[in-house]
């Protein structure tokens, strides 16, 4: 008996241990994705309350974390021994994945911090994350100890500079780190080797109110005794040198490149060195002759110094740099994603046209420049001219580019890059550095007779590099071309700010932005670098409370034009970044600048609407009247501010007051109850009193109907512009007319997206439904058409974020079976994890499979409404198909 009992005894033991060990070891789950600041283990943080996020994986059904503790030190070691000496935050209850640092120490500069996470689920399991961590950059201005440089040239004259400094190295180094800005945009050197992977740094800002720096790890790239550091500075929208339409050339912040660049080496003793830009530093000029943001690079190898940014080089006959005063006495780490080459492109074809003219199908049209390989005589000369459209002789036509930009030196042309050889007698490389093109064909023109095939020339994909979010594929292949075609035109259009197109304007136009922010944010991790675009407008504004329709933007675009549906970008993104993040920074840091924006725009009011503005911008054929889409966005713009006002816990009473008597006021002036429709009856004017929640609900039905008919009646063909293109399809999904919005999207005559991809054969989105024949003069590389993506993923496949429960902590998966599609399958990698839907008709029947991701919660539409917790479901629907 007392054997019996002692096997029993041991078997308990044993499972106890068994069970602790699986618990340990993370058998029902894992903390993965730890970000600070958005971002893995990052470099030069410059926030005084860094922002914590993470993930769970696990395959249990309902995982759900119940609580949390977040632990910073100093060391690696503090955290392994339980000493957070930095911060440990109580046990929070709480399902949400994320954490502000609420510590009474503040982060000191250059330091390195340690963080982890414990946290408990729903059944009471214990789980510890790995340690990782983040790197502060200058939290201080004090703590800079460079110098603003530059040469000792003015604003107007054409070569870019060139600094470099030789320093010395005697100790063993543990750590090294440089902090840079190149105004506009630097190329950094560490004996002769460029760093890092970064172009076009640093990002584009008003550069009067505030900077971006950037911070390197240099550590690999220095050695022992001597060392150089090189530098060169291209004008980007700093100092434009020819005339553009927008007026940069006229920007009040305009002067030659500067340069300010510190390296800060730590070395295993734990002393530290600093080598400082200051007029101990060498500058000249070389190979650089000319560089413009519009036009493009031109680099003369004949005037290269070999070895101008490596050791051993005899500068003596370069001046010394002049030290210079701030430019603007803001400086900000850049913590968005760089701008990178993402890909490679290789050529379809190259015809030529004689001895000196080739031209290049890149075979998709894109942003960024290409790499030029070539072996010739000294002085030979190539232009490389970019385009999207061909002439009927097959060279290449832009014409429908050329329309902005106005030249001031001779021979210079818009994306143009000109590169003469060196004569070495061996192959030269040539590859611009401080511009970008958008562009399908390249016509090559050289002085000397040449034969050049496809592989003298390679397509660089260049953007600024988000991490994709989302996939969506179905069983339409005219669908997936325009989903593909709308990431292609998004990643086209971003450069360190949200611009229109990547070649005639690359303007960060507020609209283009606001109504593509669905599209972007379900196909694309883009909160760092939307929370620096918002962060621009706060620049932007006047002291009357006054933006532009550009931003930055170095004195155009205020006033009447574009006006209060331009300007709403100030309300919907930061509202976007919430919904999607569960992130209240960008509102909070706003707030002030929306109240001052709703103050200017309040004497501007007539009869208490704003009769002033652009509206459903290139539109088809019908217009919808401007005063009531700027007075409908004036409401949204209430609406937003009473929810944000509540949100950070003020006063949201005037706001709510205000919203009510706006849409009282549309009702009363642009609906006719007896007819059900709005304003002059367009789909816009129908579609967007829908989607703004003005209808009352009465009539919601009833204009929903007027909606279809509308469409119906157009044999489904769109007649909108840029608003309809938001609102149309989604309103006509979600009031019961899928089948009306499905017809819509597919069509492939003009006007539709199917005529641009497959009609015409686009590889991007058009700016324009139809080119002007005579002119053509629009981009085919715009993306504000574009939400018919989001409408992908929010119908097709019905995943949508709750706005009552931001950061998808809960999830609305509510598919619409359009008759016509056989499958579905579509993913978004949201803040809480992987949210997969799919579906397809098998026979009489169509299988829907859902993924919820651990610590999230989801109302699921199929043959009828489930609330679930975390994990993978599948539903078997009766064929709605009729």
């Amino acid at each position: 008996m007392i054997s019996q009992l002692s096997f029993y005894m041991k078997k308990l033991i044993y499972l106890m241990l068994l069970s602790v060990l699986l618990t340990a070891c993370g058998h029902r789950a894992h903390i993965t994705d730890m970000q600070c600041e958005h971002l893995t283990s990052p470099l030069g943080i410059d926030a005084a309350k860094p922002r914590f996020s993470w993930k769970f994986e696990t395959e249990e059904k309902d995982f759900k974390q119940e609580a949390f503790q977040l632990r910073i030190a100093s060391s690696i070691q503090l955290l392994k021994k339980n000493k957070p000496d930095i911060w440990s935050s109580d046990k929070k209850e709480a399902s949400v994945s994320r954490c502000v640092y609420a510590g009474k120490k503040a982060f000191e500069s250059h330091k390195t911090y340690y963080w982890d996470i414990i946290a408990w689920d729903n059944e009471q399991n214990k789980y510890k994350s790995k340690v990782d961590s983040f790197e502060m950059a200058k939290l201080l201005k004090t703590d800079w100890l460079a110098k603003w440089i530059t040469d000792q040239h003015d604003q107007d004259f054409e070569p870019a500079p060139l600094f470099r400094k030789s320093f010395g190295i005697k100790k063993d180094i543990r750590s090294a780190r440089a902090y840079i800005s190149g105004l506009g945009y630097y190329q950094l050197f560490i004996n002769g080797q460029r760093i890092g992977e970064n172009h076009l740094d640093p990002g584009y800002t008003h550069y009067d109110k505030s900077m971006l720096y950037v911070t390197h790890d240099i550590t690999p790239y220095l050695s022992q005794n001597e060392n150089a550091i090189g530098v060169v500075l291209g004008n980007g929208f700093y100092n434009c040198q020819s005339k553009a339409a927008w007026d940069f050339d006229k920007a009040r912040w305009r002067n030659r490149p500067r340069l300010l660049c510190e390296l800060r080496i730590t070395y295993t003793d734990g002393t530290v060195e600093t080598i400082k830009s200051d007029n101990t530093w060498k500058t000249a000029t070389g190979a650089y002759t000319y560089n413009n943001i519009y036009s493009g690079d031109q680099y003369d190898g004949r005037l290269e110094e070999s070895g101008w940014n490596q050791t051993g080089f005899n500068d003596k006959n370069w001046e010394y740099a002049r030290i210079i005063d701030d430019p603007s006495g803001k400086l900000v780490a850049q913590q968005m994603p760089a701008i990178r080459i993402v890909r490679e492109i290789t050529p379809v074809s190259v015809q030529s046209y004689g001895d000196n003219i080739h031209v290049y199908d890149m075979g998709e049209n894109f942003s960024g420049l290409c790499r030029f390989r070539i072996t010739g005589s000294a002085g030979t000369t190539f232009t490389l001219r970019h385009g999207e459209m061909l002439k009927p002789n097959g060279r290449v036509e832009t014409g429908n580019i050329d329309i902005y930009f106005f030249p001031e030196k001779t021979g210079e042309t818009i994306q143009t890059d000109v590169f003469t050889l060196k004569g070495t007698g061996k192959e030269e490389v040539f590859e611009p550095q401080f511009s970008y093109h958008g562009f399908r064909y390249v016509e090559i023109e050289s002085s000397q007779p040449i034969k050049l095939t496809t592989e003298n020339l390679t397509g660089l994909f260049m953007h600024t590099d988000l991490t994709q979010t989302g996939k969506f594929k179905c069983s339409d292949s005219l669908l997936n071309k325009i989903w593909h075609a709308t990431n292609q035109s998004y990643r086209s259009n971003l450069h360190s700010i949200p611009t229109d197109c990547p070649q005639r304007e690359k303007n960060g136009w507020t609209a283009d932005a606001h109504v593509a922010i669905d599209l972007a944010l379900l196909n694309f991790d883009g909160i760092n670098l939307y929370e620096k675009w918002m962060n621009d407008f706060i620049d932007n504004q006047r002291e009357d409370g006054a933006i532009s329709g550009i931003i930055p933007s170095s004195s155009w675009g205020y006033g009447s034009w574009p006006g209060p549906v331009w300007d709403a970008a100030l309300f919907i993104i930061p509202n976007a970044l919430y919904n999607y993040y569960g992130d209240s920074r960008t509102i909070e840091r706003l707030y002030p600048t929306m109240q001052k924006y709703l103050d200017y725009l309040f004497p501007q009011e007539k009869d208490g609407m704003l009769h002033f503005g652009l509206g459903d911008w290139v539109y088809y054929k019908s217009q919808t009247p401007n005063d009531y889409t700027s007075t409908v966005y004036y409401y949204s713009d209430y609406k937003l501010m009473a929810k944000f006002a509540s949100l950070l816990g003020k006063d949201a009473t005037a706001y709510y007051k205000k919203a009510a008597a706006l849409k009282t006021i549309i009702n009363e002036r642009y609906f006719n109850a007896e007819t059900g429709i709005y304003a002059n009856g367009t789909q816009t004017a129908l579609a967007l009193a829908l989607y703004m929640d003005i209808v009352p609900k009465e009539y919601v039905q009833k204009v929903a109907e007027n909606l279809h008919k509308k469409v119906a009646g157009n044999d489904f063909f769109l007649d909108f512009g840029l608003i309809g293109s938001k609102t149309v399809l989604h309103m006509l999904a979600k009031y019961g007319y899928i089948e009306d919005a499905y017809k819509m999207a597919v069509k492939i005559d003009a006007p539709s997206w199917g005529y641009w991809v497959d009609t015409q054969g686009y590889s991007t989105l058009a700016e324009t439904w139809t080119l002007s024949p005579q002119f053509r003069d629009a981009s085919l590389n715009h993306v504000f058409m574009g939400d018919i993506s989001a409408w992908m993923y929010n119908v097709l496949a019905g995943i949508n974020y709750d706005e009552q429960n931001p950061g998808f902590q809960h999830i609305m998966i509510k598919p619409q079976f359009a008759n016509e599609l056989k499958w579905v399958e579509a993913e978004y990698n949201s803040t809480r994890g992987l949210i997969r839907s799919s579906w397809e008709r098998k026979g009489d029947s169509i299988i829907l499979q859902v993924t919820i991701p651990p610590g999230a919660t989801a109302t699921i539409y199929a043959d009828k409404e489930y609330q679930v917790g975390s994990g993978t479901y599948k539903y078997v629907i009766n064929n709605n198909k009729s």
